[in-house]
């Protein structure tokens, strides 16, 4: 039969069709085979998520090293705007652009630069079993590296690391990828997560930091089922971050103000070593004798300053008050912002406040998981520190230097509450309380009452009164001058 002129048009349109279908598909095929699981994870989305799913951090992105991939517990930390999230820094200053980077990226000669198909390699070509965790600047895959080169080696040989990815449609960007590898490249410190290299090819952009088998303080804290960190190693945790602070604002060759200080950027090395993580928000100090860098509010809600909150004035100050968020979190063992907390405990600081000057009450303040497992006169000490750091004042905050010392004799104080006759003395109390308060019965003006009718008066408030944890806190000493 032969062809019309209108049906060999329709066949022509057909065979370019099937042509530009067929070149669409090798194309795909093509970008699949480069970038393996990492493209696939892509089209499910399963990486692409601004929420943790798997636990263990680094660099801000929550994620667990060494425990396997739990699901994390959601956040309770809500942003600042433009802040996104809880386990996952704020990203709004991103730029989509790519700007030139030999004029912007002023690296370090001790990072190391890989190709793309180093870490492909190195991460078993991004597939979901080395999948570490993910957060908005994108996934972290765990890998293996030669211990002073660039090449991917076996898993469990030479050096492991985690690689973590710039989702390019993310939130966080270039600008902070730039800022990490500027800040983190050029600052050495024990308390700072080090950066071994990044990867910087075609649209392709990579972090490679040291690999901390622990991961982060968040997760030790307020993970479902993990077990409550011992007060030493908290008291470890805490003089290590404080250390890596106060090298940034007093020590590095120029100061640096952190702005993101939080649990989730508490890393963890095999022996509770804190190091800081994620650098995407750090900004220079002022300097040539300005009092504060006037910036955009970035942070997560919780953890700012108010007075950053308010007027956009970033001091080192600010950063100090975030220490005491978190110092407050580890001796409290209650997340920053928690909404599924009573009324009038969803804000951790407005409900601790109270609770900073009554000599009464400044046990309740303390994590019960403990059970009386922790230093009185440190527990005493660590909480009027952390009154100091969250001083509306930020003039009344002392330098983290002082923190620094404050801290120090903490982790080795062995008075533990739990061998003191006036603490099982509260702890009866308090259990007397609970049971009231299960039966309808609670207490009032001194008095025991049930439906608001006074029954009798409480015996043990004596024991109260005579108790040494109601002596007046002691203020650190300063060993510094204060700013």
């Amino acid at each position: 039969m032969g062809l019309t002129p209108d049906s060999m048009k329709v066949k022509n349109l057909e065979e370019k069709s099937k042509s530009k279908k067929k070149k669409k598909e090798e194309s795909n095929g093509k970008r699949e085979e480069q970038v393996g699981c990492w493209f696939k994870l892509r089209l499910m989305g399963g990486c692409m998520s601004s929420r943790s799913k798997v636990d263990s951090t680094i660099s801000g992105i929550s994620t667990q090293y060494g425990d396997g991939k739990s699901k994390q517990d959601k956040g309770q930390d809500q942003p600042v705007i433009p802040v996104v999230s809880s386990t996952n820094s704020s990203h709004a200053e991103s730029s989509s652009s790519l700007p030139t980077f030999s004029e912007e990226l002023k690296l370090a000669s001790q990072l190391r630069k890989f190709t793309f198909n180093d870490l492909k390699l190195a991460t078993r070509n991004f597939r979901p079993e080395s999948l570490l965790g993910e957060g908005g600047f994108g996934c972290v895959f765990k890998g293996w590296i030669e211990e002073n080169g660039t090449a991917p080696v076996k898993p469990g040989t030479g050096l492991t690391v985690a690689v973590k990815t710039l989702n390019q449609d993310g939130l966080q960007g270039h600008k902070e990828w730039l800022a990490e590898v500027n800040f983190l490249g050029n600052l050495l410190h024990p308390n700072l997560v080090k950066l071994v290299g990044y990867c910087m090819e075609d649209d392709q952009r990579l972090l490679v930091y040291e690999f901390m088998p622990r991961g982060s303080l968040e997760n030790h804290l307020f993970r479902k089922g993990s077990l409550p960190l011992p007060w030493s190693i908290r008291m470890k945790i805490a003089h290590g971050a404080a250390k890596g602070l106060a090298f940034l604002h007093e020590e590095a060759e120029k100061p640096v103000i952190y702005r993101d200080f939080k649990t989730s950027n508490i890393l963890l090395d095999a022996d509770y070593n804190a190091k800081l993580s994620d650098f995407g928000l750090a900004k220079d100090a002022p300097d040539g004798g300005k009092t504060h860098v006037s910036t955009r509010v970035m942070g997560t809600y919780g953890y700012a300053a108010p007075e950053y909150v308010m007027t956009g004035h970033l001091t080192s100050k600010s950063d100090v008050y975030s220490f005491g968020v978190v110092l407050l979190e580890m001796l409290t063992g209650r997340r920053s912002m928690d909404k599924n907390r009573p009324n009038g405990e969803h804000n951790l600081v407005e409900w601790a406040r109270p609770l900073f000057a009554d000599r009464k009450r400044f046990y309740r303040l303390l994590d019960p998981r403990l059970e009386g497992h922790f230093s009185i006169k440190g527990a005493q000490k660590a909480i009027q520190l952390a009154a100091q750091c969250l001083s509306r004042d930020p003039k009344a905050r002392p330098r983290m230097s002082e923190v620094v010392e404050t801290l120090k004799p903490l982790p080795s104080l062995k008075d533990m509450a739990s061998s003191s006759y006036y603490f099982q003395n509260m702890q009866a109390d308090r259990s007397k309380s609970n049971m009231n308060a299960k039966n309808g019965i609670r207490t009032h003006g001194g008095f025991v009452t049930r439906n608001g009718q006074p029954l009798r008066s409480l015996s043990s408030l004596s024991d109260v009164r005579a108790s040494p944890y109601n002596q007046p806190l002691q203020s650190p000493k300063p060993n510094g001058k204060k700013s």
